[in-house]
């Protein structure tokens, strides 16, 4: 009898995870998983076994945005080393409510390096807080002027905020795991990225790829990504993210903080 030459399958808790996901979104994602198999045979079938972060189904969580409505592809490199804040979302946080108090940022949110960075690069970006000056007597101001209203309050505030800009927020690696390097994890996940990257490839407007960190950007190599314009900086959890003028740039119009 000849060998099989048949494409392992990819585990059903892997596939019932993208119902979390857009359906204009599901058929390449799918794709993307077959391409992971294809390419590594042993590392869907093991991870499903494992632990791993996000929890409760939230693998594919990035994707509720309709494939057609994305206008720039948010880089990060991997979720949240914590149960409670891995949302499978990047950068957002799901121990954090409220962004602000009276002194400043929320304890939850100075927690979160990356982004407490980031919420200090959008207050420079709009002119808010001055680079060299982003402690907690220059915030304290702008705090309390942002709970009396006119700006944002909680962090599902700030991810609606920028779905409404048009971001996938998306991590290079999908997946956290305490005993593997995210790096590793993050090459297991190229032929799936590769799929993404496609997919928005043949849209009619080509969104712009936001690539934060050294994990991120190698996607750059990636030739499904060479169509897109880009956009790179440090990651968040560097000071000098506060002060990325090509950030500014791109934020600064956005008003992410402001209430419509």
């Amino acid at each position: 009898m000849p060998e099989s030459t048949a494409v392992s399958t990819v585990p059903a808790a892997i596939l019932d995870a993208l119902q979390l996901a857009d359906a204009s979104w599901r058929p390449h994602l799918a794709a993307g998983l077959e391409a992971m198999m294809r390419a590594t045979p042993d590392y869907l079938p093991a991870l499903a076994g494992d632990d791993y972060l996000p929890t409760g189904g939230r693998l594919f969580a990035a994707f509720s945005l309709p494939l057609d409505r994305v206008r720039y592809v948010l880089v990060g490199e991997g979720p949240y080393p914590r149960a409670e804040s891995a949302t499978g979302v990047c950068f957002m946080d799901g121990a954090v409510g409220e962004l602000w108090s009276d002194t400043g940022l929320s304890k939850p949110v100075n927690r979160a390096t990356s982004l407490r960075n980031f919420m200090k690069m959008l207050l420079v970006a709009d002119g808010s807080l001055q680079a060299d000056d982003t402690g907690g007597a220059a915030l304290a101001p702008i705090a309390r002027a942002a709970r009396a209203g006119g700006a944002i309050q909680t962090l599902a505030e700030l991810q609606d905020k920028l779905l409404g800009q048009g971001f996938l927020l998306l991590n290079a690696s999908l997946v956290f795991r305490k005993h593997v390097a995210p790096v590793i994890d993050a090459r297991a996940w190229v032929p799936f990225q590769q799929a993404v990257f496609a997919a928005l490839a043949a849209c009619r407007d080509k969104p712009t790829l936001v690539l934060w960190g050294k994990i991120a950007e190698q996607l750059k190599k990636v030739p499904e990504s060479e169509v897109f314009p880009k956009i790179q900086a440090e990651h968040p959890y560097n000071l000098s993210f506060i002060g990325h003028e090509g950030m500014h740039r791109l934020f600064g119009p956005m008003r992410l903080l402001r209430k419509d």
